[in-house]
């Protein structure tokens, strides 16, 4: 039989919210206990444990050697049971009443709302909440566990993640772009004399800027935005096709025709933020999307998940 841990969650909440309060009398109020309540937790804590955990310095208390290592670790085992109680809540509730995603943008919204669709059909009662996010955005929200589930570009380290489909991204501007009246073969030079039209990246560490080195460039929060400037000559973007096949077979945006470069590749990942306690919602949005997504691939002769994968 495994012996009975010594140190108390509440306990290990004390040293937690001494660091991220800044001190004891700031953790007291975050925790709503009295100051010397989380101080005797502390004490309690290191007697226990037979080594100091925060030293004085001057008028505050610093986390000690040990005590960083005690802290990343406390963290993770405080997530963990918060992690298991919301598990222990959607088993015993059968279904979940809300699902979170965070997909990126780049993912053709028409087929996501078909899923969506498809899924509203089976499950009328869960509430979807869908944040469309950018680059980092989309990592910060697994990480976070603002989400259970999200299709991204790239799979953040610690987490496990599907190969869902390949994308090509082209270059394009509308039809009526001085970059389309040149009437030959553009180079990268000729483009860093124009406007490039950015997404800006929902993460809280954003990564910006043109990395055409372009002098003119404007950031935009949504897609929409970006293919709507694009479509009235306003400025150049590399888009994924399925996102803007509308636009092309009206005439409103045209592939630009770079001698190079003019095409680049992109994989999306289906991932969840914890696989383990994926409620029975989460499993089945999975499903319909993975179904979804390769039966387009076949019907339109893309390269299927699995291929991606290689």
């Amino acid at each position: 039989m495994t012996d009975q841990p010594r140190i108390s969650l509440e306990q290990w909440r004390c040293l937690l919210a001494v660091v991220d309060a800044g001190g004891y009398a700031q953790a007291a109020a975050v925790l709503h206990k009295s100051q010397s309540a989380v101080t005797y937790g502390v004490q309690k804590l290191e007697s226990l444990l037979g080594l100091k955990a925060f030293e004085v310095r001057g008028r505050k208390a610093h986390l000690t050697a040990n005590g960083e290592v005690l802290y990343r670790r406390a963290k993770a085992l405080l997530e963990e049971a918060s992690a298991l109680e919301g598990a222990a809540g959607t088993l015993a509730a059968g279904w979940e009443s809300e699902l979170r995603l965070a997909v990126e943008i780049i993912f053709p919204t028409w087929m996501l709302l078909q899923c969506f669709a498809r899924f509203g059909e089976e499950h009328p009662q869960t509430r979807i909440e869908l944040h469309e996010s950018v680059l980092s955005g989309t990592e910060e929200a697994l990480l976070q566990r603002k989400v259970d589930l999200a299709i991204c570009s790239r799979v953040p380290p610690g987490f496990a993640g599907d190969p869902l489909m390949r994308l090509c991204f082209v270059a394009m501007a509308s039809p009526q772009h001085p970059l389309h009246r040149l009437g030959r073969e553009l180079t990268l030079q000729d483009l860093r004399q124009h406007r490039h039209l950015i997404i800006r990246d929902t993460g809280s560490q954003r990564r910006s800027g043109s990395w055409l080195g372009a002098e003119q460039s404007w950031t935009v929060s949504q897609k929409a935005t970006s293919i709507h400037a694009a479509g009235h000559g306003l400025g150049f973007a590399w888009f994924a096709e399925d996102t803007v096949r509308g636009e092309l077979d009206r005439g409103e945006l045209k592939p630009l025709p770079l001698r190079e470069g003019g095409e680049r590749w992109g994989e999306l990942y289906l991932v969840f933020a914890d696989r383990d306690y994926a409620g029975s919602g989460a499993l089945r949005l999975a499903q319909l999307i993975r179904e979804h997504v390769l039966k387009e691939c076949q019907r339109t002769g893309h390269e299927p998940p699995q291929a991606a994968a290689q």
